[in-house]
């Protein structure tokens, strides 16, 4: 139990973390629009993403595995995207469009992808 908080916990860091690469790279995707958050709010963020990740993403991929099998998984690039707009509207003071909160789904999803590979090293050299 331990151990899942510790994962949980670096997730959420990282998430947090990839969110701020995200929109200091990509920006909102608004004209004149910019973010005045600060630590804090991008922790939140990434709790949100975190949350919307968990409960909703299941779900969306259920409803939509037509789409992500008619495109060979390339629609899970949506999917994503939508669940970082999703957690981005319930975050005040950020705020991103569809397009850029795809392109900083990829960023979050290489994040994870970079997270769980190095935990699974780590748990298999500890045995």
């Amino acid at each position: 139990m331990k151990n899942k908080f510790a994962i949980f916990i670096v997730r959420w860091l990282l998430n947090s973390l990839g969110l701020w690469v995200a929109v200091r790279l990509l920006g909102t995707g608004y004209d004149n629009v910019s973010v005045h958050i600060g630590i804090a709010g991008f922790l939140f963020a990434g709790l949100m993403f975190g949350l919307v990740n968990g409960i909703l993403k299941p779900l969306f991929i259920i409803l939509s595995l037509p789409a992500i099998l008619l495109t060979l998984g390339l629609f899970m690039l949506v999917v994503n995207g939508l669940m970082v707009y999703i957690s981005l509207r319930l975050v005040p003071g950020i705020s991103m469009t569809l397009f850029n909160s795809i392109l900083t789904g990829m960023i979050l999803s290489l994040v994870n992808y970079i997270v769980s590979a190095t935990l699974v090293v780590r748990s298999n050299n500890a045995r």
